[in-house]
């Protein structure tokens, strides 16, 4: 059986019925319920979840009012799960808030956890012992990839044909679209720009520290560009709010275009490189044959699969090579084939209902049952 808190969203709703489905039952949570009885990893817990909050509070009081919330649902996820150990954890991202501290509670319990996520491949989901993004159970280690491909893998390039599946995502933004039309023929680097405030953004920027230190080292690092190349930036489809101000520096700089019109997947086509902090399309720019330039933390930031920037000197280093710009095709194609055949389960959700790989849903769980016997099994290594 799995429990999860409610989400109060059919797609989500449809990817816990399938897992409930193929687990044997589910509890769904309205609300998580409170408990004031605390443990000894209670204040740790929650001191780190409240750290990672979206909305930690504005002020002392609701500051306050939200530790203790985290505290209550913490410490009665605790006492379910030790006395329930049998059933697992499920959550959406799981990665702040009292999404963190349920699923820690399950594991200082000893129960299983799942994290769920949308996916970057079409008609994929995310199934994750782990976690989500950069703390996922992606090996770290290619060598674990490589092996697969030898001993294992029986079909190659499978991951090509989701290509044509790939869209654009809808805007929520007048402002923002997605229309065909021509490109400049002079060469550029493309950066998909995120959404500021996403988890991606706030926990996984590494050394920029955040959006405004991205910005920062992109605007430094265009004046490195080779003569005649832009920068050439769009603003997220589901962003609610334009960062038009915290752009300005880097447009004025005359080496950067901000372009909110053309179609996001027209301009990688186009460009002669990705460029990005860890966003889902700099992996999706891996069906155009394109360069990738990471500065953050990402699951796809390996040697041989992009150039990964731990510096802003590593950022102008990539900027003025971008004319020669490479990667290793191999190991694309076996990351690639990787992410499709063993990591991301297959799952359509339509307004027919959802589709989804019975037995990849099953090897999921089977792996989250298996990961609390280990705890080396997130090391990602």
């Amino acid at each position: 059986m799995i429990v999860h808190p409610e989400e109060f969203n059919r797609r989500k709703d449809a990817v816990f019925c399938a897992l409930a489905e193929v687990a044997g039952g589910r509890r769904r949570l309205w609300f998580v319920p409170l408990s004031a009885r605390a443990w000894p990893e209670t204040r740790t817990r929650v001191e780190a979840a409240l750290g990672r909050a979206k909305r930690p509070g504005r002020s002392a009081l609701a500051r306050w009012f939200k530790r203790l919330l985290l505290t209550g649902q913490y410490n009665w996820a605790r006492r379910y799960f030790s006395r329930n150990p049998g059933h697992m954890a499920v959550a959406w991202n799981g990665l702040t808030g009292g999404r963190k501290v349920f699923l820690d509670a399950a594991r200082d319990a000893g129960a299983a956890v799942l994290h769920v996520e949308l996916a970057p491949l079409p008609g994929r989901i995310t199934l994750d012992p782990c976690g989500v993004n950069a703390e996922s159970s992606v090996p770290r280690d290619l060598a674990v990839i490589e092996s697969w491909a030898r001993q294992t893998r029986t079909r190659a390039g499978t991951w090509h044909a989701l290509q044509e599946r790939l869209q654009a995502r809808p805007s929520r933004r007048s402002d923002v679209r997605q229309v065909e039309g021509s490109l400049p023929e002079t060469p550029y680097l493309f950066c998909p720009l995120q959404v500021p405030d996403d988890s991606q953004v706030r926990l996984f920027s590494g050394w920029c520290g955040g959006y405004s230190g991205f910005i920062a080292a992109l605007t430094e690092a265009s004046r490195h560009l080779p003569e005649g190349w832009h920068l050439r930036l769009k603003e997220h489809p589901s962003a609610r709010h334009s960062i038009a101000d915290l752009l300005a520096p880097l447009l004025e700089t005359g080496r950067a275009v901000l372009d909110n019109d053309s179609d996001s997947f027209a301009q990688i086509g186009s460009s002669a490189g990705v460029v990005t902090l860890n966003s889902s399309m700099g992996l999706q720019a891996f069906f155009h044959d394109k360069p990738v330039i990471v500065l953050g933390r990402a699951l796809f930031a390996l040697p041989g699969l992009v150039t990964a920037c731990t510096s802003q000197s590593d950022v102008n280093a990539a900027f003025a090579g971008a004319a020669t710009a490479g990667f290793d095709p191999a190991r694309r194609e076996d990351f690639m084939d990787w992410l499709d055949q063993v990591y991301y389960p297959g799952f359509e959700w339509t307004a027919d209902g959802a589709r989804f790989d019975r037995s990849a849903f099953a090897a999921r769980l089977e792996q989250a049952r298996a990961a609390r016997q280990s705890v080396r099994s997130c090391a990602n290594t």
